[in-house]
């Protein structure tokens, strides 16, 4: 149990954005320094390691609810650091650099701790747990992920067919516009589609995505009448910098990666060779093990605390924060990894001939 508590080092960033609310000032910016330059050198100093769990710890951690819990609780604790934020914006009396270092701060939280521990609970088979999922992802404006990370994204991974799998020599730029534009039409799309398998309207409440957008104003409009109308442009801007951190995050995981598609014509099965994956402890613990992505992908229902270690799966350089900077500057980003998805397309195709 003594092991398994390092997850509460999660509840950290969190914590960060509360300070960058309390202190305001420099402080503003609090969040981010964290995550981004700290971080960065802490995953720097602690390689992480590829040791994985033997079938007893696994079943230990299976059935220990402490892993569950400590998802749930993430809820209240992001709507509280929400309200908050909204609170403080409503008071009004902050300089222009401090609106946008708060903003940046809860989008940072929000997009990278809610979003990540809403990707988790989205793929569990309880309503409970879907329901906190979807409660996760609405103060990002990304209800549709529900639906498109689950069945389009899962399907389509590593493929021209998915609008969340970066392509190489794209940018990170121009892939969030891809994705967030088309990831949004995939899930109407995918809605509609299985409206119309079930002979049901797409013109009803039936269409999940239709209700998703009632949500989305009725939340805009409870900030309005709760905080004041002149707070609701920064719950879209907060969920505007939530969500992409969500999109940065994407580009990374699975960036020029391609499944070979079959003589059938449809793709080879998705493995753990098609994800970028991190040992890095921090990363780690921070995003609730997100880092070993590629064993997420190779079994999805598979729980975080279980994730494992391939040899087999390409390593990003960096964990997740460094290699999410090293992004920002596309010519950097190209000159790292365009050789690393080169020598891993030459082990796949040395591995194909066998």
């Amino acid at each position: 149990m003594l092991r398994d508590s390092k997850y509460l080092l999660a509840y950290i960033l969190p914590l960060t954005a509360f300070v960058s609310l309390y202190f305001a000032g420099i402080w503003s910016f609090f969040s981010l320094m964290f995550g981004f330059i700290l971080i960065p050198i802490l995953d720097g100093i602690f390689k992480g390691t590829d040791e994985n769990l033997t079938e007893e710890q696994e079943e230990s951690k299976l059935t220990n609810r402490f892993f569950d819990v400590m998802l749930y609780l993430n809820v209240p604790i992001l709507y509280a650091l929400v309200v908050y934020y909204f609170s403080i914006i409503a008071e009004g009396g902050l300089e222009t650099y401090e609106l946008v270092g708060m903003t940046m701060s809860v989008g940072l939280v929000i997009g990278s701790t809610g979003i990540n521990v809403a990707h988790e609970l989205g793929h569990r088979t309880t309503k409970f747990e879907q329901f906190l999922s979807k409660a996760l992802l609405l103060p990002n404006h990304y209800l549709h992920f529900f639906i498109e990370h689950n069945r389009g994204h899962h399907k389509n991974v590593a493929t021209p067919e998915d609008p969340a799998t970066s392509r190489l020599n794209e940018s990170v730029y121009a892939f969030w516009i891809r994705s967030v534009f088309g990831c949004y039409k995939g899930a109407w799309n995918l809605e509609n589609t299985r409206l119309r398998k079930e002979g049901k309207s797409i013109f009803s409440l039936e269409n999940e995505m239709l209700r998703y957008q009632i949500i989305h104003i009725i939340y805009l409009a409870a900030v309005g009448l709760a905080f004041g109308w002149a707070v609701v442009p920064f719950a879209i801007l907060v969920g505007i910098a939530g969500f992409s951190m969500l999109e940065f995050v994407n580009y990374i995981e699975h960036y020029g990666l391609v499944r070979r598609k079959k003589a059938s014509g449809r793709y080879e099965n998705v493995q753990p060779i098609h994800s970028w994956n991190s040992d890095h402890d921090i990363g780690r613990i921070m995003l609730y093990e997100l880092t070993r992505h590629s064993d997420h992908h190779f079994k999805a229902t598979r729980k975080y605390q279980v994730l494992r270690h391939f040899d087999k799966s390409p390593q990003l350089p960096h964990g997740y924060p460094g290699s999410i900077l090293l992004s920002m500057i596309p010519p950097l980003w190209y000159s790292v990894m365009n050789k690393r998805v080169a020598e891993h397309q030459t082990v796949l195709e040395t591995i194909s001939r066998v």
